[in-house]
């Protein structure tokens, strides 16, 4: 732990099977990890009683915790009402795991809030959110949305518009200044009432981008493939990029977070060296007064 708070680290990044990647978690001097939950060894369907309690007991001998995890299942978010069945019911079956693994918290890509109220998908994706929100808060957590595929203000205006606070915000500076280019100290203050957790990572704009052609309807991997610079943005290593992050960090101090502060590396091939570094530039960062 820093004086900023816990640093985190998305632990699939390192690309090895889960207990090497939890390993490499714990040597690169994390203090938590994000756990992706859809596929895979952590996809709730796959794991009994007995194996969530020998994976939460795993993590905790190694001294980690679990800072979140993620359940984002791509496409169009839940903009369209005929996947959103599915995927809230698979939403909810991380947050059961996120709760039993010791984290309240389970992050989220909701798909491009329209720019108008009126906009049809606007009211589908306020039910779907509406009732993930109203299941988390029964059960005491947060589907935290990631920042980036719209602007702070237009988030803040939608988590107004729901009736629980079950919806909270995942603040990525990086998304902000690669897609959106909004400024992410401006938007920690916009929605300092909804941040529950924060990734730490870099990026540089390099043209004006449509949110909608890297949101749009693409998967995951597909938005991280975009990341190399080929439609107007490119993650780079922390410190590299246009995110102020002594200004970022002030911001989050300023509003009072204390949560994880979890390193987001999807891009390059050398991950571990990557997080390694990011690491030590977190430790080694100058808030700003």
């Amino acid at each position: 732990m820093t004086a900023l708070g816990k640093i985190g680290v998305i632990a699939d990044a390192f690309k090895l099977d889960l207990h090497s990647n939890l390993r490499k978690a714990r040597e690169v001097g994390a203090d938590g990890v994000q756990l992706w939950a859809t596929e895979g060894a952590m996809n709730p369907d796959h794991l009994n009683s007995e194996q969530r309690r020998e994976l939460k007991s795993f993590i905790q001998e190694l001294g980690l915790e679990v800072s979140a995890l993620c359940a984002d299942y791509g496409g169009h978010g839940f903009r369209q009402e005929a996947d959103n069945r599915w995927k809230i019911e698979q939403s909810k079956k991380v947050m059961a795991l996120a709760l039993e693994l010791g984290s309240p918290i389970v992050t989220t890509h909701i798909g491009i809030i329209p720019a108008q109220t009126s906009d049809p998908e606007y009211a589908i994706m306020q039910r779907a959110c509406n009732e993930l929100a109203s299941f988390a808060s029964n059960m005491g957590g947060y589907f935290a949305i990631e920042t980036g595929p719209e602007p702070a203000e237009r988030l803040k205006v939608f988590l107004d518009s729901l009736d629980h606070k079950g919806v909270a915000v995942n603040f990525d500076p990086a998304n902000m200044v690669m897609v959106t280019g909004d400024d992410p100290v401006q938007g920690v203050h916009i929605l300092r009432e909804y941040i529950v957790h924060t990734h730490v990572k870099d990026g540089i704009r390099t043209a004006e981008v449509n949110p909608y052609d890297v949101y749009g309807d693409l998967s995951h991997e597909q938005i991280a493939a975009f990341e190399d610079g080929s439609i107007g943005f490119r993650e780079v290593a922390l410190g590299e990029g246009t995110v102020n992050f002594p200004a970022y960090f002030a911001a989050l101090q300023a509003i009072g977070y204390t949560g994880y502060l979890t390193i987001e590396r999807e891009v390059g091939n050398q991950p571990e060296q990557d997080i390694r570094q990011a690491v030590e530039f977190i430790r080694g960062c100058k808030v700003n007064s």
